[in-house]
């Protein structure tokens, strides 16, 4: 591609005739339109990727629904979790770009969408809090959590672990 580029150029050059450029500056107004058709058609299928995965991942039944109304503790329980070193550097990366998607005022799924509106952002955890568990010890959800024990347990269950007895 470049070499036959570089040949264009070339033979335009002895023949003393424009060289048409090949980059944004030689690009029409319809070519742009299709380049930007192509990015927003690229864009959306990968926002409905996004929303298909976060329906298949969804925590079943009314699990969804306590994880929402956790929502509170469990900002505060990825707080702590991130500031863990104890925990792999790695786990502690992804805790904070989870605590950054929480602090965007912008949300990527819209309120209006049913079920997954308003509920994108406990998805997230869940998914984020079940990878912090395989990765870290038993303990460590019950230690940094900050709410109740009846809390605890839906948060042991949205990561996939077992309800524990109460702590103190």
């Amino acid at each position: 591609m470049l070499a036959e580029a570089f040949a264009h150029k070339l033979l335009a050059q002895q023949e003393n005739r424009p060289v048409r450029l090949s980059g944004a500056e030689g690009t029409s107004a319809g070519e742009r339109r299709q380049i930007l058709t192509g990015i927003a058609v690229g864009l959306l299928a990968c926002w409905l990727i996004l929303l298909a995965a976060l329906a298949l991942a969804r925590p079943k039944g009314n699990l969804l629904t306590e994880a929402v109304r956790l929502l509170p503790d469990l900002l505060r329980l990825v707080s702590r979790l991130a500031r863990d070193r104890a925990l792999p550097c790695r786990t502690r990366a992804l805790l904070w770009l989870l605590a950054g998607y929480l602090a965007l005022p912008i949300d990527l799924v819209p309120d209006f969408i049913p079920v997954l509106g308003y509920a994108d952002d406990a998805i997230a955890t869940a998914l984020v809090l079940r990878t912090v568990s395989r990765q870290a010890e038993p303990e460590t959800l019950t230690c940094h959590w900050p709410g109740t024990d009846d809390g605890l347990n839906v948060v042991r269950r949205l990561a996939g672990l077992p309800a524990t007895t109460p702590h103190k």
